[in-house]
């Protein structure tokens, strides 16, 4: 074969598997679509929403979880930061009342989301590239052997355009805990306090431009969403943005019928037109109204081995 052939052929590959899309995100070829299902399927199953800061798992994978949640799983809030360095779109405040706001509004997102609790690691925003990750992979076996933990969102520790060193430090040491906590010689010293081994093997993996692999259609829980992402005042695109524009255009006689005649309304309907512009866009295009996108990995398929042992194992005589 020539070599140019050879290359043509490649990135012909390459344009089949992935799709450019107006609002930036990646799609292969043919992404799986999660649509809603009755009753509590995964009652029994654990997840964990893990996010470097307070906003995180609103903005980019609020309504999956709480359909996760709605379909019979326990879940639990891990946040990375603690949020001192504040957020130049949120409430003005020093650090220490930055760390506050964040911990208070954190606490009731996971109410509204309907995950058991949470946890906080309290690392400083901004300055994860100077964390240990032996350190930080081990506190996430520690949780994951702990709570049992089957599912994890996550921010995608191979995405691109990632700007905050929080972002991918995070992620790739919560993908090494995912394997290493199902390892017998990793961390040993935790089994004395009674875990076990524990691997996750069930990803969501969420990001600003992800390689996406699964659609979830999340109409359903919209609202949740739109709640959560109320919790976020001091940090974030959410929180009373509505409130805040409905006033400024008062003050010069104009009004936005979007925003209705009071603070709540305003603020619900901010975050429904603007934050969760491209989940109505991605849904539109399954044929849904809203929709989040993610680089998902599945329980990986059982070995030749155990398909033969299953299929021709015999008792003994």
């Amino acid at each position: 074969m020539q070599r140019r052939d050879f290359l043509a052929g490649m990135l012909a590959g390459l344009t089949v598997m992935k799709l450019e899309t107006a609002i930036g995100q990646t799609f292969s070829a043919t992404p799986v679509f999660e649509r809603p299902r009755a009753g509590r399927p995964h009652e029994g199953k654990v997840l964990a929403a893990i996010q470097p800061h307070s906003d995180d798992v609103a903005l980019l994978c609020g309504g999956t979880v709480a359909k996760l949640i709605q379909e019979g799983y326990t879940g639990y809030m891990i946040r990375a930061t603690n949020d001192d360095m504040g957020d130049d779109e949120g409430e003005p405040g020093t650090v220490g009342e930055n760390v506050l706001r964040n911990e208070r509004e954190v606490t009731e997102q996971t109410r509204v989301l309907g995950l058991k609790r949470d946890f906080a690691l309290n690392y400083g925003n901004h300055r994860m590239g100077d964390v240990s990750r032996n350190e930080m992979i081990c506190r996430f076996i520690f949780l994951f052997r702990l709570l049992k933990v089957d599912t994890v969102f996550c921010y995608d520790p191979w995405a691109h355009d990632e700007e905050n060193p929080d972002h991918y430090v995070l992620a790739h040491c919560v993908e090494a805990a995912c394997w290493m906590g199902g390892r017998v010689h990793d961390y040993p010293e935790q089994f004395a306090a009674g875990l076990e081994t524990h691997a996750v093997s069930d990803k969501y993996y969420y990001a600003r431009h992800p390689d996406i692999t699964r659609v979830v259609d999340t109409s359903g829980t919209v609202e949740k969403k739109i709640d959560a992402n109320l919790c976020n005042v001091a940090k974030g695109p959410g929180g009373h943005h509505g409130s805040k524009l409905r006033a400024e255009l008062a003050k010069q006689g104009k009004k936005l019928p979007l925003l209705g005649d009071d603070d709540r309304t305003a603020d619900r309907n901010y975050i429904r037109e603007f934050l969760l512009a491209e989940d109505r866009v991605l849904g539109k295009k399954y044929g849904v109204e809203y929709a989040e996108a993610f680089h998902y990995i599945g329980p990986a398929t059982p070995s030749a081995v155990d398909g033969y042992v299953k299929q021709n194992a015999l008792p003994l005589r």
